[in-house]
């Protein structure tokens, strides 16, 4: 069976996608068996088809449809048709005979008929299968090398009128509509392959404004269209390669597509692609032509992404670097990655000015990005300028008066052997945040967790006193100083468990019970284990009601 087993499921797929996999068993229905394959559908949220082939060069795989599927992975989905398949391992070969024996008797019986007979089947088929119909309507049309009635139908196919409702095509549709719209990547595809690249240029280049107007209107969330996209800038470059157009018509072409307004991802064309259709008079007019727009639009995104592309492909660090230039960030994030780029090009001593550039350009600075800070800190570390690196950090911190700032700013203070002195400087500024009520957003006083942090537990807990704390850090608090001021922590433990003992759910309970053991930890140290003793009886008493809670007091024996 092409090595399907559970290993070589699990290797194909990794250990967490195999593990999920399991769990989609009893999902999988109309498992059909075909000689060197197995589809069935799996349902999860939708309905997704998936296939394992046994026989392929690299031995056993698959495909689904799902989206991650679609990404080309090996999905929970086809974890789980594997191991339906394997559950079956005594009717598997039975079935594949089957199949081939199924597939020989068609194909004997269909070389039996005639013509007649053939076109009357096929035709029974057309009338039933809408699809099929245009397929073959666009061949009969490109063989007539009727260009309108191909136009006209490729326009049918990326309408979104049959599935829009009110105008709008809904998520549970946009899988039909996608399927339909890639019915015009093929029908341009066949053009190139009859012959008819010319004309697939044209029309891959008008399905591509089309398909970019009506993504507007599709729920495109699982980027079914984005594919279609693809694939249509994949016809385009199959059709160029095969009529090989005038160079300077397809470079402004390009430009054009990467620059203009419909454009919208979905038909990424990169123009390094086309470079051995272009030429060097193609390329040549290519940068010309992106050099013309950018300089008149020197902060457009499309304009800079175009000219920085053309430049770092043809190694022009200057280039790339001017492009960056001519838009600079408030926040040092552009002057950052001009110093990378120069790093890159063996240039450390123009990206440490740039970098340095950055932060004096800065126009807040509590904007200043934090990367780039964390780079020019590495650059005066590895140079050997510790003031420098302390001074930055100390500018940061008092910018942005966070845990992380003040970790940092002790990391370069403590290499600099001058930590005492910025300690205190810093905690001065944490200290009149606390006093003047100044928190996060979130939580308790950075000053609480600055001390805790540095291990001082009487200072912090003195601030937490005198500043206030929230639960996490009064907790963490807790945690710590049970062992030297247990009677302080035993009133943070019993303040906090209070309110769950009225409150259901295992996470509550669990919560509750790691605060049973601080108590009982607390009661040991105090010397006074019986008033524990006393309060957890209380407790079973109250809430004997509550199994799950009964059952994990008495996994911790309390």
């Amino acid at each position: 069976m092409g090595g399907l087993t559970e290993a070589g499921l699990k290797k194909l797929a990794g250990a967490r996608s195999f593990e999920r996999g399991r769990g989609y068993l009893d999902a999988v229905s109309g498992v059909e068996v075909g000689d060197g394959w197995v589809s069935a559908s799996v349902h999860g949220t939708e309905r997704y088809e998936a296939q394992l082939t046994f026989d392929g060069p690299g031995g056993l795989g698959g495909e689904c449809d799902c989206p991650y599927g679609l990404e080309g992975n090996f999905c929970k989905h086809l974890v789980a048709l594997g191991l339906t398949v394997l559950a079956r391992p005594a009717s598997l070969p039975r079935q594949r005979k089957a199949a081939r024996d199924r597939a020989k008797d068609l194909d004997r019986w269909l070389s039996a008929r005639s013509k007649d007979e053939l076109l009357a089947l096929l035709r029974e088929q057309v009338d039933e299968d809408r699809q099929l119909r245009r397929r073959l309507e666009l061949r009969a049309a490109s063989t007539r090398g009727d260009l309108t009635t191909i136009r006209a139908r490729i326009r049918e196919l990326l309408d979104i009128d049959p599935f829009a409702q009110y105008g709008y095509v809904e998520y549970a549709d946009a899988r039909a509509y996608a399927d339909q719209a890639g019915q015009a990547v093929s029908a341009i595809g066949a053009l190139t392959g009859s012959g008819r690249a010319t004309d697939a240029i044209a029309l891959a280049g008008e399905a591509m404004e089309q398909l970019a107007r009506a993504v507007e209107c599709v729920d495109d969330s699982d980027g079914w269209l984005g594919q279609v996209g693809a694939g249509l800038a994949d016809a385009h470059l199959d059709a160029c390669r095969a009529a090989r157009p005038a160079p300077g018509e397809l470079a402004r072409w390009l430009v054009g597509h990467a620059l203009g307004d419909v454009d919208d991802g979905l038909t990424d064309l990169d123009p390094l692609d086309y470079e051995d259709v272009l030429g060097v008079e193609g390329m040549a007019t290519l940068r010309k032509l992106a050099v013309e727009a950018w300089r008149a639009n020197r902060r457009g995104w499309a304009e800079k992404y175009l000219m920085e592309r053309l430049a770092k492909a043809g190694g022009d660090v200057d280039t790339v670097i001017a492009v960056h230039a001519a838009d600079l960030s408030p926040d040092g994030h552009t002057h950052l990655a001009i110093a990378r780029e120069l790093d890159a090009a063996q240039r450390p001593d123009e990206a440490l000015r740039w970098a340095e550039r950055g932060i004096r350009d800065a126009r807040d600075p509590a904007a200043v990005n934090t990367a780039l800070v964390d780079y020019l800190c590495d650059r005066y570390a590895q140079a050997g300028r510790l003031a420098d690196a302390v001074a930055l950090r100390r500018d940061h911190f008092g910018a942005h008066r966070a845990l992380l700032s003040y970790q940092q700013l002790r990391v370069a203070a403590r290499a600099a052997d001058c930590w005492p002195a910025e300690r205190e400087g810093a905690l001065a500024l944490l200290r009149a945040d606390a006093g003047q009520r100044t928190q996060r957003g979130y939580g308790g006083p950075v000053l609480v967790d600055a001390l805790l942090d540095d291990e001082d537990i009487d200072a912090a807990w003195q601030a937490a006193a005198e500043a206030g704390a929230d639960d996490r850090q009064w907790l963490t608090l807790a945690d710590q100083a049970r062992a030297t001021r247990p009677a302080d922590a035993l009133g943070v433990y019993l303040r906090l468990a209070e309110p769950l003992t009225q409150q259901t759910g295992n996470r509550v309970y669990a919560h509750l019970v790691s605060l049973l053991l601080g108590i009982q930890d607390c009661h040991r140290h105090l010397g006074t284990p019986e008033e524990f003793t006393e309060y957890a009886s209380a407790l079973r008493t109250a809430h004997k009601r509550r199994r799950n809670l009964m059952r994990l007091m008495d996994e911790h024996h309390l």
